[in-house]
């Protein structure tokens, strides 16, 4: 493969497959390669024409007759949480966040099965094993780090970590305007700490910090409950065929 063609990219497109949020629609995806030394500049411009990176591919949907999902991303200067968004925060004042370079461990990777197992077992990523999923966190051609959520330790005030099982993990890129979720996964839990509604929370705060001005939460599907709790998180911007759309509620 020449230098020529790595670094300017092909597009494909799917064939029909069934739509894992809406039923009794199909979903189709044009996508490409992140590879070679723009993969990271490459992976910022798709971001903001609305594709998702998995791996070392970038995609959106292309269906013919639906135009349901979304992307939107967080104002994070803007944003400020609802009262339940505060609770949530409350309930886990006890979870520290410590952002990692991208290397997978069996530990993340526990976590992971038990949140497919209990969430997505009839899921396209239901039979990923331990390899498929350090293929998940290593196969980047981009900057991409890992969050992983520790109850606080005495020390985690000093050195931002914390100390005992790992809770939650998030898979993040850090784009030049912003931070985006990749895939986020957590312990399912007696008590009701809502882990999903927490990690976005801190990566607004930690994209403040960073002095970025978006979190990227991917797709928005109005009417699917999978995706619906992405809209609750306002101001945000959609993206639109004019280009982003400001939404306050």
């Amino acid at each position: 493969m020449t230098q020529h063609s790595r670094n300017t990219p092909q597009f494909y497109l799917t064939a029909p497959s069934p739509c894992p949020y809406l039923p009794g629609h199909e979903e189709r995806k044009v996508f490409t390669h992140l590879v070679g030394e723009r993969a990271a500049e490459l992976n910022d411009l798709l971001t903001h024409g609305g594709f998702r990176r998995s791996q070392s591919i970038a995609y959106r949907p292309a269906c013919e007759a639906c135009r349901a999902c979304i992307s939107v991303r967080v104002v994070v200067e803007d944003f400020r949480p609802t009262r339940s968004m505060r609770r949530v925060q409350e309930r886990n004042q006890d979870i520290v966040g410590e952002m990692r370079v991208g290397v997978p461990t069996s530990e993340q990777y526990s976590v992971f099965r038990a949140y497919l197992d209990s969430r997505h077992r009839d899921g396209g990523m239901a039979d990923m094993t331990v390899l498929d999923y350090a293929m998940m966190v290593e196969d980047s051609h981009v900057e991409t780090r890992i969050v992983e959520y520790r109850r606080r330790g005495p020390d985690s005030t000093i050195n931002g970590r914390g100390t005992g099982a790992l809770l939650a993990v998030a898979l993040t890129d850090v784009l030049s305007d912003g931070l985006s979720m990749v895939y986020s996964f957590f312990e399912s839990e007696p008590s009701p700490r809502s882990l999903g509604t927490f990690m976005i929370l801190d990566h607004i705060a930690r994209a403040r910090r960073m002095g970025l001005p978006y979190v990227y939460l991917g797709y928005w599907v109005q009417g699917s409950r999978k995706m619906d709790y992405k809209g609750r998180f306002l101001p945000q911007e959609r993206l639109a065929p004019e280009g982003w759309r400001r939404v306050e509620g």
